[in-house]
């Protein structure tokens, strides 16, 4: 039995696809690069003991010259920052999207639970039952499309996860309270809470996802 295989085991109330199967193909599509320097340079940034981290900018990543070949490969030339989330997660608990194109390599396995902007109900909110899992093997790359909800990956093992994160440069970063308007949560980042994450709730996230507040069991 293969990972894949063995986490839909592990989640049975959940379809998780691989993102070889023609269903990634609305939300992005696959890259195929050697990302082995990246998550070399990836796996010496000190791992959290609990919960997730990110960083919109890591130094250790930006130097690489595979940084500099995405850029001009892949974005056109354009500025890129190349950034990490990684930690332990589990849960959907929030969605987010950009202006612009987002790049992801698993450095260490991982779930991508993804939906579309255009499933929001007229009112700007979404039925989680619209969500879909992917899963991602180590080295794996992918470029997400602007139009396409994500968040924090979840994890695969215990081991929690890893993901490198390359967007245009400046987003995610934090803006000033009375900037936060209209789901506007940080720089190029529009943010819907799950109504069930209270604690995002109450610092202000508009509670924009309703439903199952999927959670990923991992297995190993």
């Amino acid at each position: 039995m293969n990972k894949l295989e063995a986490l839909q085991r592990a989640n049975p109330h959940i379809r998780i696809h691989s993102i070889h199967e023609p269903a990634f193909r609305r939300y992005g599509q696959v890259i195929r690069e050697d990302t082995s320097a990246f998550c070399a340079a990836a796996e010496t940034l000190p791992f959290p003991e609990a919960g997730s981290c990110y960083v919109a900018s890591a130094p250790e990543l930006e130097k690489l010259p595979e940084a500099e070949l995405l850029r001009q490969k892949h974005c056109g030339g354009l500025d890129e920052q190349i950034g990490l989330c990684w930690g332990y997660s589990n849960r959907l608990n929030a969605l987010e999207w950009h202006t612009c194109n987002e790049f992801n390599i698993a450095v260490r396995e991982l779930v991508l639970l993804l939906a579309k902007r255009e499933e929001l109900d007229p009112d700007g909110r979404l039925d989680a039952a619209k969500v879909t899992a992917f899963y991602l093997a180590p080295g794996e790359m992918v470029e997400v499309y602007a139009d396409t909800l994500h968040f924090c990956p979840c994890q695969v093992t215990k081991n929690g996860f890893s993901c490198i994160v390359g967007l245009q440069r400046g987003t995610n970063l934090p803006i000033a309270p009375e900037q936060k308007a209209n789901k506007l949560w940080a720089a190029n980042k529009w943010l819907l809470g799950h109504e069930a994450n209270t604690s995002l709730i109450e610092r202000g996230a508009f509670p924009g996802i309703y439903g199952e507040n999927w959670e990923i069991n991992p297995v190993g």
